[in-house]
């Protein structure tokens, strides 16, 4: 590659958002067709505990 290859660590990136590795490893096992793009525009992840679903009670993943 001109230029040469960038790469980034997990470390970079959940410091510049907390949610991309999570998003990107979850749409990675989806299926590639419109289904799983369809699944994937329904994905929700919120960095912190507050989220606007009041009636619903997820249960925080730790990473």
């Amino acid at each position: 590659f001109p230029g040469g290859l960038k790469t980034l660590t997990a470390e970079h990136v959940h410091a510049k958002d907390p949610t991309a590795l999570l998003e990107k490893a979850i749409k990675g096992m989806l299926p590639k067709n419109p289904l799983g793009k369809q699944m994937a525009r329904k994905l929700k992840i919120y960095a912190g505990t507050d989220h606007p679903h009041t009636a619903q009670q997820p249960e925080p993943i730790a990473l």
